[in-house]
């Protein structure tokens, strides 16, 4: 875990390094709240970025009580068609604990937007706590505050019949806060409900 720690610290120091020195830092504080029939489970997420630097945290992401800690490199640029490339390094410590690569991806355009996160585990305790997981929304936005769509995830979070948790996604946005609601498994026994909220500063 020590050689984990310095990689990370390294790492985080070259794309600091790299980083021009213009520019101001864009962050934003989600907390993830699960309902489940039997459960209630909160995943926070911190992401920050500067120009070409993203840094993100996240807790309850990969397991319960385990957290990780990325570095990646913003890609962007469009212009009908935008998009915002982001290839990410992670450390995972707690219930599961090892290194992680990531992606996160979004395209845009007109009012359609594809957003994507994934990351593999590579777990250093055993190697059948690897996973691969994945997290997609499809939505379309008529108005500048309200948006809708559709979500697929793979997560270990929560275990039900399915091993992609579908649904739908509704969503209002006003100024900094943006608040969306996620309903998955509609058709199933296991259904559950999701509600994002997030706060951008």
């Amino acid at each position: 875990m020590k050689r984990l720690l310095v990689f990370f610290a390294l790492l985080v120091s070259v794309v600091l390094n790299a980083q021009e020195t213009a520019g101001s830092w864009s962050s934003s504080a989600t907390a993830n709240l699960y309902f489940f029939a039997d459960d209630f489970i909160i995943l926070p997420v911190f992401v920050t970025d500067k120009n070409h630097l993203h840094l993100e945290a996240r807790y309850n992401y990969e397991e319960l009580q385990t957290g990780s800690v990325w570095a990646g490199y913003n890609f962007y640029g469009g212009k009908k068609l935008t998009y915002e490339i982001t290839p990410m390094v992670g450390m995972v410590f707690g219930s599961s604990n090892g290194v992680a690569i990531g992606l996160e991806f979004e395209f845009t355009l007109g009012d359609f937007t594809l957003y994507t996160e994934s990351e593999h585990l590579f777990d250093i305790n055993a190697v059948e706590n690897n996973f691969f997981y994945a997290w997609t929304d499809f939505t379309y936005a008529p108005l500048d505050w309200l948006y809708f769509g559709i979500s697929g995830q793979r997560t270990r979070l929560y275990e039900t019949e399915s091993e992609i948790q579908h649904g739908i996604i509704l969503g209002s946005a006003f100024k900094n806060i943006e608040a969306t609601i996620y309903l998955y498994n509609p058709e199933l026994d296991t259904r559950f409900l999701l509600l994002a909220l997030s706060y951008n500063f």
